[in-house]
């Protein structure tokens, strides 16, 4: 790669990059071109691997004899729960299973603890003056839209390659008891791609905080999401709060929304037996028990923990590409421009797109206008305020290869063309 970085060209070159950017855009406007890089799903050929779904459950009876068509067994099929004990690294009590949301169940979560407090609250969270959350940013958007729902705030912290920035955490936390919870995607993290390390989490679950009833939101929806060979571990959560004596501190979310169907999956709740007992106890009051049959299907489809494994390696064939593919554009297009910086992640659906300062907008303003809907920029912060207006949240998994390398070489296109207004404008300054 032999090209230079907008910042070293002369004024000459600068106006030539700037009119030669502005004549492929216009091209790439030509096109008519209608792709959507916008929210994290499965594609068809991924939700194809589980089809045989439709033809399960082959019994009407669980493991133990139980009727799975009746009402009953809020906490689950006792089999599949036992399944993705092991897949979570926790004990099978330990475990609920579900509808297909797991977003559902931290909504659940929030709502009970604002109307009756957590199970270690002295009161109910909205009888408190403030209620505020710790949000490592880049984040989940699904994340953030929930608090502001409920009228939670949030706090911002970097989130770092290991995981939350934990000293700042920990600052926040220590003296300010309004801080109640904090969130965190510890695998493959939601855009980033980053691994909460064992060390990190062990800080997080040990940290003296000034609510006692402080929570973390431990959402591990990618978990088993591997887009390599080598296969990252969720750091234990469970164990190490319990080690540090705290317990009850962290609530584990899980499901099968990329794993099976994303619209017809099961979700997981997992924690300390009290906060189980707490949750099914809410839930015991609105609910006679979740879909069993769907269970039973799921358990006989996987057929074991390394039923799994399996399943996520053929999801794994179909969607690596396309990370390569988004990697392969970026890097031939801006790589040696000094206009953006992405992550190459291991596992998870999304690359996460740093842009110059103060283009991420007109970076997605142009794209749409070309037909290629991106993330709006900023909905990876709370309020979708980027300070910086510089992050940009790609999700590559479910338009098909072709498409994948029209969309990147269209938003390469675009960055490149915003960065060098920006350049411009302010050589002209």
């Amino acid at each position: 790669m032999n090209a230079t970085a907008l910042a070293d060209l002369s004024a000459d070159d600068l106006t030539a990059l700037l009119e030669e950017q502005r004549a492929a855009y216009e091209q790439l406007k030509a096109q008519g071109l209608k792709l959507d890089l916008t929210r994290g799903k499965p594609s068809s050929q991924q939700l194809d691997l589980a089809d045989e779904l439709l033809r399960l459950p082959t019994s009407t009876r669980d493991a133990s004899g139980v009727d799975v068509r009746n009402y009953g067994g809020l906490e689950g099929l006792r089999e599949l729960r036992e399944m993705f004990a092991e897949l979570l690294w926790v004990e099978p009590e330990q475990v609920v299973a579900g509808g297909n949301s797991s977003l559902s169940i931290m909504r659940d979560c929030l709502v009970w603890m604002m109307l009756f407090g957590a199970v270690d609250s002295e009161r109910p969270w909205g009888k408190e003056d403030k209620v505020r959350f710790v949000c490592p940013v880049p984040g989940y958007d699904r994340h953030f839209t929930l608090l502001e729902s409920l009228g939670i705030e949030m706090v911002t912290v970097p989130m770092n390659d290991d995981g939350p920035d934990a000293d700042a955490v920990a600052a926040l936390v220590a003296d300010d008891p309004s801080i109640k919870g904090m969130w965190i995607v510890p695998t493959y993290a939601n855009p980033s791609g980053s691994i909460c390390s064992q060390d990190v989490a062990a800080r997080l679950a040990a940290m003296p905080t000034a609510a006692p009833d402080f929570k973390i939101f431990w959402d591990n929806a990618y978990a088993l999401h591997h887009l390599t060979e080598e296969e990252a571990k969720s750091a234990d959560i469970l164990t190490l709060a319990s080690a540090a004596g705290h317990p009850d501190r962290p609530i584990m979310f899980a499901s099968t929304s990329k794993i099976s169907w994303a619209g017809a999956g099961v979700a997981f709740l997992a924690a300390s037996t009290n906060n189980v007992r707490w949750y099914l106890g809410h839930l015991g009051n609105g609910s006679i028990g979740p879909d069993k049959v769907n269970h039973l299907r799921h358990a006989e489809f996987f057929g074991s923990p390394q039923g799994v494994r399996d399943h996520m390696a053929r999801h794994r064939e179909i969607i690596a590409p396309k990370f390569a593919e988004v990697d392969r554009v970026l890097t031939e297009r801006l790589g040696g421009r000094d206009v953006a910086t992405w992550n190459t992640p291991t596992g998870g659906y999304f690359v996460n797109l740093d842009v110059v300062p103060g283009t991420a907008s007109r970076v997605v303003a142009l794209a749409k206008e070309a037909g290629i809907a991106l993330t709006p920029a900023g909905s990876s912060f709370p309020y979708k305020q980027d300070p910086d207006d510089t992050n940009i949240r790609l999700a590559p998994t479910m338009p098909p290869l072709d498409e994948v390398t029209a969309a990147m070489e269209a938003v390469a296109t675009c960055v490149l063309l915003a960065a060098a207004e920006k350049a411009a404008g302010e050589s002209a300054a």
